[in-house]
């Protein structure tokens, strides 16, 4: 898909523009890129955006390995490309199993060796699905991760259905050459199946 609106590179942007810019890139992102690349458009939403994108991504409670796994289930929900194809090598290497992420990826029920995991999985796929979470779930997520890391695992499933709609809404491609990782259904939201039972 080609982008809808201008991706401009750091030469074509305003003082503002160019101020968040270079704080993003000196940043733990290190590069301007996926829904940022459409929200430097305006510098003080950009700004606000990195900003909570940074700590939820990078400074929460949750391990890196849950953080990443949720971010894919919500980016397979919307059938992201640029967020799935970006996140699902950081799970990989954050230590989620490969057969796991081809699961979801698929479209197949993902198998948990890990009881955390499945909990996360599921927490993310039921919010996605039903715009919220039954009383069961919610609490196993509550026991085991806290107040503040449920707090922390809603926001982070919300703030990457931001970026998601962002990234399809305006087209942000992937890299040159790098073929769509995803199937989208022909209509709707990608359906996620259960976890399979343990």
């Amino acid at each position: 898909m080609a982008p809808r609106i201008p991706l401009p590179g750091r030469d074509e942007l305003d003082a503002a523009q160019r101020e968040v810019w270079d704080k993003v890139v000196s940043g733990p992102r290190g590069q301007v890129i996926g829904p940022l690349r459409a929200a430097i458009h305006n510098a003080e939403l950009a700004g606000r955006w990195s900003a909570m994108g940074e700590a939820l991504r990078f400074n929460t409670s949750l391990p890196k390995r849950l953080s990443e796994l949720a971010i894919c289930v919500t980016g397979r929900r919307w059938s992201s490309q640029v967020e799935w194809y970006v996140h699902a090598r950081v799970a990989a290497e954050a230590g989620i199993a490969p057969e796991i992420l081809e699961a979801i990826r698929e479209g197949r029920a993902p198998g948990f060796a890990d009881a955390q995991e499945s909990l996360v999985y599921e927490f993310a796929r039921l919010l996605q699905q039903d715009g919220n979470v039954p009383d069961g779930v919610y609490a196993a997520a509550r026991e085991a991760f806290g107040v503040k890391g449920v707090v922390e695992l809603t926001a982070l499933i919300g703030y990457y259905t931001m970026v998601s709609m962002t990234l399809n809404a305006h087209g942000v491609p992937l890299p040159e050459g790098v073929e769509e990782p995803l199937r989208p259904p022909a209509q709707g939201l990608f359906p996620l199946p259960p976890a399979k039972p343990r």
